[in-house]
């Protein structure tokens, strides 16, 4: 296993963009983010590799979020939080992946899979959200999302299997 800081290095990105999309505000998900290193380095013991990395902190973020939610009574209220900040599937491949490999893969897909994509993975938004935005059916919106889920999955093991070869 690498370093702590090696862990840091490789993974924080990941950790922050997954708590802004929880928090949507900068300092709050960088305070956040601290924390949850934090927690890893405590429980560093209990980590039996089950799982990567990023998702293991992933898991730790996501508790972290739940303990900031549980502390501040009267301005949330923490089923209705815990409901919100359920992390969904693709929030879970995007942390179990290098961010800026899926950010690269991301870039070269066309409009309208492209903003379907990011707004389903950094905006944290519903596929009738995105629907409506697009000015089009919840339908479309899942549609599309799977589309280009399909190809950079498609495209990442491409990539995989050329730089194993």
């Amino acid at each position: 296993m690498d370093s702590m800081e090696q862990i840091y290095l490789s993974h924080a990105r990941t950790v922050y963009a997954f708590l802004l999309t929880k928090t949507q505000n900068p300092d709050l998900a960088e305070e956040l983010t601290q924390e949850t290193f934090y927690q890893a380095v405590k429980s560093i013991h209990k980590f039996k590799e089950q799982s990567s990395v990023s998702t293991w902190l992933c898991g730790i973020a996501r508790n972290v979020w739940f303990d900031y939610l549980r502390k501040q009574k009267g301005r949330a209220d923490f089923e209705e939080a815990e409901e919100i900040a359920v992390p969904s599937a693709e929030e879970e491949v995007f942390c179990s992946w290098d961010q800026l490999s899926v950010m690269k893969l991301l870039h070269h897909l066309e409009d309208p899979m492209r903003e379907v994509m990011y707004l389903r993975l950094t905006g944290s938004l519903t596929f009738g959200q995105i629907g409506e935005i697009m000015g089009k059916s919840e339908n479309w919106a899942r549609v599309t999302f799977y589309r280009g889920k399909e190809r950079i999955v498609k495209e990442a093991k491409e990539n995989e299997t050329e730089h194993t070869l």
